[in-house]
């Protein structure tokens, strides 16, 4: 079984994130993903590169599912912090 720290460490090799959680199960996994790179993006554009990040673990099942709670821009996380 994977850990929430091994999904956490695979994102973050892939994205350079200001801010990441991730928790879960051991099979379903939920991420709040928070990085400049999705400046400029659509929200689905935002899912996909996370998705893209970790596209080989999924396929593989390592990963049965990511759930992306929030994928914020490091202004918009602020603002929600607020």
């Amino acid at each position: 079984m994977i850990s929430t720290e091994q999904v956490k460490q695979y994102i973050a090799a892939g994205l350079n994130c200001s801010h990441l959680e991730v928790e879960g199960d051991g099979h379903h996994f939920y991420a709040t993903v928070v990085s400049a790179e999705f400046a400029g993006k659509r929200l689905i554009d935002r899912h996909r590169l996370v998705k893209e990040v970790i596209a080989t673990r999924l396929a593989s099942n390592e990963i049965h599912a990511l759930s992306i709670v929030k994928a914020a821009t490091p202004d918009e996380w602020e603002k929600l912090q607020g």
